[in-house]
């Protein structure tokens, strides 16, 4: 039976020792109770590390999170503070690779600190607001404590029984949200270029912010569309209320939203509260192959800093400065690639700083998370090129038709040798 204690009372010495890994639950699953208890405890501890893929409750800066070793599987939410500091370790990983490599112990877990929702009559918590590799951690730990939240939604799909949990904090405060963001006139040409090739019957992945938002909004006279995603904002719930969102024609998990994170506001978090139309999953089946290639129609939305002449696609680095993440990125470009009917696209603004930079380039300049092989589209405000089967010297072409008017003389010539000889 689990020690339940109140937040006040949690005394993490009684079950941490030096030198612990911990894996936190992250994005607006993140156990902020938890999360507190270490940066006030952990000193005395010591030698503590943590693991958490995305943090967007603003707890870990600099000064907060000095007292234990930060890791990430990127700089995404609030975590660009620490990677500009360089106090966070970067471990560049598909989010599809966290949870095996837990399960593994190459990402130590001899703690887990987890988010869920009160216990059901049969003793199950939900896991909330994030399933992704909650599961692989608290299997792994030799201590899972629980931050048990009765503001968290009950969420159909992956559920944590009592008996795993080794420490139960009670609390009631909200969980972390983020809001939607402020949709510009760009973000809206881009939807619009977007929104093209998702048509009835379409499955979606996508992420959260401006873009994906602008693209739902206008979805609004689709039929039946289905979702299979590993995260979710409060865009999907005006189109579930719209009858838009049926998931009708999934060759799988028909009538059922497949998703992974919810990460909005109340808004999406009431509405998911034991809903049946939703299903929260791990990454073993939100971002799996075999899962993944049932689906026909699947239209996959990722986003990128820049993108080379060739289709080359960096979401992590920009110069010296780490802004983002792998993420899922690559497991739903191949998906959607791959899905008859489908598609993979990358959306981004065709440029940066106001206009100073463009985000297509000769050259990257940071590492290749998705490579030119896997590229099927990438979509800015000027249009979309579609690459998937196109040579090399016909990709330039494209890629500098949707670049921004002002850098595509300078690009025909960076291109030219490309053109002459054909790679």
């Amino acid at each position: 039976m689990a020690v339940v204690t109140e937040a006040d009372g949690l005394d993490l010495s009684q079950y941490l020792k030096a030198g612990d890994r911990i894996v936190m639950g992250q994005a607006c699953g993140e156990p902020i109770t938890l999360v507190e208890a270490l940066i006030a405890q952990g000193r005395d501890i010591g030698g503590l590390s943590a693991f958490i893929a995305t943090s967007f409750s603003g707890l870990f800066t600099p000064d907060t999170a000095d007292s234990f070793a930060l890791s990430s599987m990127g700089a995404i939410g609030a975590l660009r503070s620490m990677t500009k500091a360089g106090k966070l370790a970067v471990i560049p990983v598909h989010v599809s690779q966290v949870a095996p490599l837990i399960s593994a112990g190459i990402i130590g877990c001899d703690v887990a600190f987890i988010q869920v929702s009160p216990a059901d009559a049969d003793g199950n918590h939900s896991c909330g607001l994030i399933s992704d590799y909650v599961r692989a951690a608290v299997d792994k730990a030799r201590i899972v404590i629980a931050e048990v939240n009765d503001q968290i939604p009950y969420t159909p799909g992956e559920l944590i029984a009592g008996s795993q949990i080794d420490v139960a904090v009670h609390v009631s405060r909200a969980p972390v949200e983020v809001l939607p963001a402020k949709i510009t006139a760009i973000d809206e040409a881009i939807a619009r270029h977007c929104a093209a090739f998702i048509g009835d019957g379409s499955v979606i992945q996508t992420g959260v912010g401006a873009v994906p938002d602008a693209i739902l909004r206008l979805l609004l006279d689709r039929k039946d569309l289905g979702v299979h995603s590993g995260m979710l904002g409060d865009g999907l719930v005006e189109l579930v209320e719209a009858g838009v969102v049926t998931n009708a024609r999934k060759e799988i998990d028909a009538g059922v939203s497949i998703n992974g994170a919810l990460i909005g506001t109340e808004r999406l978090y009431k509405w998911a509260h034991n809903n049946p139309q939703i299903r929260m999953c791990a990454t073993s089946y939100t971002h799996d192959a075999a899962v993944l290639g049932q689906l026909s129609r699947l239209v996959t939305i990722n986003s990128a800093l820049e993108v080379d002449l060739t289709g080359q696609v960096n979401a992590e680095q920009s110069g010296a400065a780490y802004l983002g993440g792998t993420g899922g990125q690559l497991d739903f470009v191949r998906a959607g690639a791959r899905s008859p009917g489908g598609h993979a696209i990358i959306a981004l603004s065709a440029t940066a700083k106001g206009g100073a930079l463009s985000k297509i380039v000769p050259t990257l300049s940071g590492p290749v998370t998705t490579a030119r092989t896997e590229v099927d589209l990438i979509v800015t405000e000027f249009g979309a090129a579609e690459l998937k089967g196109q040579s090399l010297a016909e990709r330039t072409r494209r890629l500098i038709a949707i670049a921004h008017p002002d850098f595509r003389e300078e690009f025909d010539r960076a291109a030219h040798v490309i053109q002459q000889r054909g790679f």
